[in-house]
């Protein structure tokens, strides 16, 4: 069911989406989305219908007691848009749901049907995978699109995997047939420490996406939490020396394929982040309450719903390349 009531116009939207479950190693991508939503303020303006996507034995609804009255929260996929103000205006319209169980086809479409109405230039997919990466280097961060001039035009990754795949295979699928340009960043979480969170992940999502979407992105206290979980996860390692020799041995590999990737373009790119963080003001990536910008509502009288008008395309300024890769990519999906 779209319900688009008091959708203001927006500005340059792109849509990004995360889902809980088999495309969701640590829990980083769905927790990244969140984090957006927590930062930015999301305004919740539709759900899609529970009873049509998910199976409830599966992904049980919850009970809760508000102001003594029992409710029920239903497993769904909800969608929320954020206002960003600042010298360059963006808004983002975010997905966030559990993999549905099942119409996984009508799903992307209703979810293709919402980024017609919003007017979304693009849409960019989170997802997270296990791999053998040590939690004491960088994540490794994938950008791959099914998209060959796409892939191109902003230095990513022409998605080749074959195999099995989730939602977010099926989605980017869905958006390549329709013609909407879709993106997918993949974090390799470490199979040895798989278990939720991982803010870690989380932190290098969060920075992938930025640089694609050149908006500077509100981080909280997510890199003192992702230091932390570093130093536990050390400890942890410390305690065992079979964890601790393989780990080694994992840095040696990693260290050795990432030696030619030591460039001055990946230098460039931190440094140009250091500079986007480092100005004052509320910047690209401030919130606004919804007072300040656009707040015009429009209607198209033919049916009934709020539809903005599509804004001028302006020309996408190309991202600097993705971080190198520790030998994953073989398992990232589409």
């Amino acid at each position: 069911m779209i319900e688009l009531e008091g959708v203001p116009e927006l500005i340059d939207p792109v849509m990004v989406a995360a889902f809980e479950g088999w495309n969701d190693a640590g829990d980083a991508a769905s927790t990244a989305l969140a984090h957006l939503d927590r930062e930015w303020k999301g305004e919740v303006f539709a759900a899609l219908d529970a009873e049509d996507y998910y199976d409830f034995q599966v992904n049980r609804p919850t009970v809760f007691i508000d102001g003594g009255v029992r409710r029920i929260t239903w497993p769904t996929t909800r969608l929320s848009v954020v206002r960003i103000g600042g010298d360059k205006p963006r808004d983002l319209v975010l997905v966030r749901g559990i993999e549905p169980s099942m119409r996984w086809r009508s799903y992307c479409n209703e979810i293709l049907g919402f980024a017609h109405e919003l007017g979304v230039e693009m849409i960019v997919i989170l997802g997270a995978l296990l791999g053998d990466t040590p939690h004491t280097r960088p994540v490794p961060v994938s950008g791959v699109t099914s998209d060959p001039d796409l892939a191109r035009t902003m230095d990513l990754e022409e998605t080749k995997y074959e195999g099995p795949t989730g939602i977010v295979g099926i989605l980017q699928e869905a958006c390549t047939h329709a013609g909407v340009p879709a993106v997918s960043l993949w974090a390799a979480v470490p199979h040895y420490v798989s278990q939720p969170p991982n803010p870690k992940a989380t932190l290098a999502l969060l920075n992938r996406l930025e640089d694609l979407i050149n908006l500077r992105i509100p981080l909280g206290e997510l890199p003192e939490d992702a230091r932390a979980w570093q130093v536990g996860v050390d400890q942890l390692a410390a305690e065992d020396s079979e964890v601790a020799e393989y780990v080694q041995s994992l840095e040696e590999a990693r260290d050795t394929a990432e030696l030619p990737e030591a460039t001055g373009e990946a230098i460039a790119r931190e440094f140009e982040r250091y500079l986007r963080r480092r100005d004052g003001g509320p910047g690209p990536g401030h919130a606004t309450d919804g007072s300040e910008g656009t707040g015009t509502y429009l209607r198209d009288s033919s049916s009934g719903r709020t539809r903005p008008p599509k804004p001028p395309r302006e020309e996408p300024g190309r991202p600097e390349s993705a971080e190198g890769s520790d030998g994953t990519e073989d398992s990232t999906e589409e």
